[in-house]
């Protein structure tokens, strides 16, 4: 009788059934221990705009003792800041997140200085920052000035027409002023007219297009201040005579950059790059896309930048100086001198033929150890203004600028992007064929193969 049952169809057939799930069961055991052990995501994103960016992940990995957030929030709410947190916690073991309920440790939150929920406080060593929001660059900046702990400020020389940090229209640096406030810069304008001397709370000196001479005295005070170990970032136009608003060519501070080992030419680069076309972008603007092997642009790679209205520049190592370079305009440029008048002969036989070097950075020999000067150079402004700041990799290129300057090299990276808004436009042909489509097409073709189905089975 048990052996008629045992070969029963209904016995095998549960047998079977038990077997399959006992190994589905298996099968979802195993893989939540892996997924709860290993936790790894995909973001399909354009942008990656889920991932925490490469300037992050090179900070959390590089610290060197271990790192705690702290989360102030209602129990209820833990979960608002868990996916963004947990994100650094698997960045590397040294980083513990806490989840901490002000209102139950009322002390704690007074000690931190905690006055709303949903705030996060990332203490390294002895150190504690709040994070000035629940997002990557809130965070990240917190860990940026634990490990940096001195206030490290942007000095933007004022006075000769240069750009200007508070400016928000199309040639104002506000856009670049804020940039730095995300890397934890401060920024302040300084006039050498009024005291020949660069601070001593200048981390980098900025001279952003100026469109009249510099004085010998503004130019001896940057010129003392590099060589004693200062760093200094100069962006200089091409000495145009064009329109009501000519530029001065400055000789006094070419000539100081040339006994560097870095010559400004005094021409006008014009990029024919077939890719810039396509991009909308005219010969005024040079697109680069390839780069010279050095810390400011070794992540830029696969990332264009756009250098409008640029000059060429001549480097070569001088005395005291090592000069490096940056980047080119393309093959297809050229280099016209003459930059008085709007109308440019491209056949003209004076015009030279690119590629031309559009930005270089040297390093100065101040005899004393860790104290070398550091310059950057680009033969344009106009790239860092508003109005352009915002085209593809022209903010990284600017802040890696600045943190190699500062030494901050652990910086340079690609910082988080915005957000991609990619609407669906469509005219009302197209919306009214989806809204058929949708509507009527799909239901009918359910429909009738439910009819065909159920015909064949009548």
């Amino acid at each position: 009788m048990a052996l008629r049952w045992l070969k029963a169809r209904q016995t095998r057939y549960a047998a079977y059934a038990v077997a399959y799930i006992i190994v589905v069961i298996a099968a979802v055991v195993v893989l939540n221990i892996l997924a709860n052990r290993y936790d790894k995501s995909y973001d399909a994103t354009s942008n990656k705009r889920y991932s925490l960016s490469e300037q992050t992940v090179k900070i959390v990995k590089g610290l060197k003792q271990n790192a705690a957030i702290i989360y102030f929030n209602q129990s209820t709410s833990f979960h608002d800041g868990k996916d963004l947190l947990d994100e650094y916690a698997n960045l590397s073991p040294r980083v513990h997140v806490d989840y901490v309920d002000p209102d139950k440790n009322p002390e704690l939150a007074r000690q931190d200085g905690i006055r709303d929920y949903g705030t996060a406080v990332v203490q390294i060593g002895e150190r504690k920052e709040t994070a000035k929001s629940m997002t990557e660059e809130g965070i990240t900046g917190a860990f940026i000035r634990d490990l940096k702990g001195n206030t490290r400020t942007a000095c933007f020389v004022t006075g000769s027409g240069e750009h200007q940090i508070d400016s928000t229209d199309r040639d104002g640096l506000s856009q670049f002023k804020d940039l730095l406030a995300k890397d934890e810069y401060e920024s302040k304008s300084i006039d050498l007219l009024e005291k020949a001397e660069v601070p001593d709370d200048c981390t980098t000196l900025v001279v952003a297009g100026p469109t009249r001479n510099y004085l010998q005295p503004e130019v001896d005070a940057i010129k003392i201040y590099v060589e004693a170990g200062g760093r200094a970032l100069f962006l200089l136009d091409p000495p145009l005579d064009v329109g009501t608003s000519p530029i001065a060519a400055n000789d006094a501070l070419s000539s100081m950059l040339e006994g560097w080992g870095i010559t400004l030419d005094k021409d006008l680069v014009l990029d024919f790059n077939p890719i810039g076309q396509v991009a909308g972008l005219g010969p005024e603007v040079a697109l680069v896309t390839e780069y010279a092997s050095q810390p400011i642009v070794n992540d830029l790679k696969g990332t264009a930048v756009g250098i409008p209205l640029a000059r060429s520049l001549e480097i070569k190592d001088a005395d005291k100086t090592s000069v490096q370079k940056l980047f080119d305009s393309s093959e297809n440029s050229l280099a016209t001198s003459n930059l008085s008048s709007p109308d440019i002969n491209l056949r003209d036989p004076k015009n030279k033929k690119g590629p031309f070097t559009l930005a270089a950075v040297g390093s100065y020999s101040t005899g004393k150890p860790n104290a070398q000067g550091r310059f950057a150079v680009v033969g344009s402004s106009s790239w860092v203004a508003n109005r352009f700041l915002g085209f593809n990799g022209n903010g990284d290129l600017a802040l890696n600028t600045v943190n190699w300057l500062s030494s901050d090299e652990d910086l340079i990276s690609i910082r988080p992007k915005p957000e991609d808004n990619r609407p669906i436009t469509m005219t009302r042909a197209q919306l009214n064929r989806v809204r058929l489509t949708s509507q009527f097409g799909f239901p009918l073709i359910v429909i009738v193969a439910g009819v065909v189905i159920w015909w064949k089975r009548r």
